[in-house]
Formats: C-alpha cells, structure tokens, sequence
C-alpha cells in the first residue's frame, strides 16, 4: 500500500527520502551531531526512508542498525524522535526518487511497494550499520544513504551518481547523502 503524509508541509509518499542536516534541536547532544555531519561532503547528511502509514520510517544510523521509528506529528522533531533514532539532525527537504521519470501510476505504485518492503525487511533482520562506505553493493550491511540507494537499484532505479569526493579517488563508489538529494527531484524546507 502507498500512503501520504505531510512533514513541515512537504508532501511524502511512501518511498519518499527524507533529508537532513545533523545537530540542531534543544538538547546539548546535537552540538556532536552537527560535529559529525561536518565530516559529510555537502548540506545534506542524512537519508530517511519514508515508508508509511502515518508517520512511519526506516533509517541506518546512529542506533548501529536499520531501525523503524515514528514521526509524532506533522513536524520534523528530532528532540522528540531522540529516545528512538539516538540521532539528532534538522530536517533539510524532501527527496523524490521517482518524480520525473515518466512511470505509469501503476509502476510508480509498484516500486515505492517494493523500496519499502526492502527497507522493513532489513529493519525486522536488524541489518547493522555498514562502516566500510566503499562498498555499497553488499545488502549484509547498511549506511543511510546506501539503504535508499539498494532499496531503488533493486527496483532499476540507480541513485549513484558517481560524484564521489573530489580530488579524493575511489570515492565513486560510496552513495553520499547529497548526491542523492542533488540527483533527484527535491523540495527545502
């Protein structure tokens, strides 16, 4: 099923990605996080997976897993989310993956379907983050970005732009947050 859902007025549907900044929020531990995202290349440092219904997510990140998690309300909370993603990030925009490619509604249907079954099943499997960057084809292991990346390239869809880090070789091969965000329809906040 595909659902919809409003996050700070940005329209999701299932399959969506959502995209954030670390650090923000009240609480004194998203000063480290905004330490940690200065190690990402670009605006955008994290990936989350819109899946439905309500505000239901799958993410990898700072709990060491794939992990489910519910957005309480209509608005971006990461205070509020700490107790469930011990992550803290501000809310950057909305990603769609699928917007302009001219799919039929019912292939469109069928793949935001599909990317949120994978995302759930890696979840339930407890799937542990992946630390080696480098290799973003494995499905033993996960970083956020490559979890969005695997959950559409299984459905033909290849988010990799292979932008890489600049100046820095053997970088074309990880999925950074940011060449997602810059490869695909967007809206900011």
């Amino acid at each position: 099923m595909v659902y919809e859902y409003t996050i700070n007025g940005l329209k999701l549907r299932t399959g969506d990605l959502i995209c954030t900044t670390d650090g923000g929020g009240e609480l004194f531990v998203g000063e480290f996080w905004r330490l940690v995202g200065k190690l990402i290349p670009g605006d955008v440092d994290h990936i989350v997976i819109y899946i439905g219904p309500g505000g239901r997510c799958v993410e990898s990140g700072a709990k060491g897993r794939v992990i489910e998690f519910e957005i309480p309300g209509d608005t971006w909370d990461s205070d509020a989310m700490y107790s469930q993603r011990k992550l803290i990030d501000t809310l950057y925009g909305v990603a769609y993956p699928l917007a302009g490619r001219d799919l039929s509604e019912e292939r469109e249907n069928d793949i935001r379907e599909k990317v949120a079954a994978f995302c759930v099943k890696q979840a339930e499997a407890g799937k542990p983050y992946n630390i080696n960057f480098l290799d973003s084809d494995t499905e033993d292991a996960f970083y956020c970005s490559q979890l969005a990346y695997r959950a559409y390239r299984n459905c033909g869809i290849d988010l990799n732009t292979s932008c890489g880090v600049p100046d820095i070789p053997g970088t074309d091969t990880v999925i950074f947050p940011q060449e997602i965000w810059e490869g695909c329809v967007n809206r900011r906040v």
